[in-house]
């Protein structure tokens, strides 16, 4: 069945993300809350974090009242185009974490090295000298 709204892909939505142009995507549906960011009353900053994915758990997950999503109808413009391919880029930056997280790990116990080994160290002198004495 066609549907009469306006389809929009999830790299149009995630390229209107900021404070002059506001577009999130919740339950399938995009809205452009734009005018509505100074009045957001979590403020504009939880708004624009939630832009450029699906936002319906963070909107969700908030727990608007019901006055807030009949507000919310007025500010949609159309629907998500979920036969669109998902964004390559979101990928491949969730990848790049992964892979710094690794990275970052790795150069702290590079960096720590000599804390657990002078642990050791320690306990042998301190071994030693115990059966030295008996």
């Amino acid at each position: 069945m066609p549907t009469l709204t306006k389809l929009y892909t999830m790299e149009e939505a995630s390229q209107h993300n900021t404070k002059d142009d506001c577009w999130v995507v919740i339950d399938g549906k995009v809205y452009d809350i734009t005018p509505y960011l100074d009045e957001h009353p979590g403020g504009d900053d939880v708004v624009l974090a939630a832009t450029g994915k699906d936002a319906t758990d963070d909107f969700e997950d908030a727990g608007h009242s019901k006055s807030a999503k009949e507000l919310m109808q007025n500010f949609c413009i159309g629907e998500l185009d979920t036969s669109a391919p998902i964004i390559p880029e979101l990928e491949i930056a969730s990848k790049k974490e992964t892979a710094n997280y690794s990275r970052n790990l790795m150069d702290l116990t590079k960096q720590y090295w000599a804390v657990p080994v002078a642990i050791v160290g320690i306990s042998v002198v301190a071994g030693l000298i115990y059966l030295r004495k008996k």
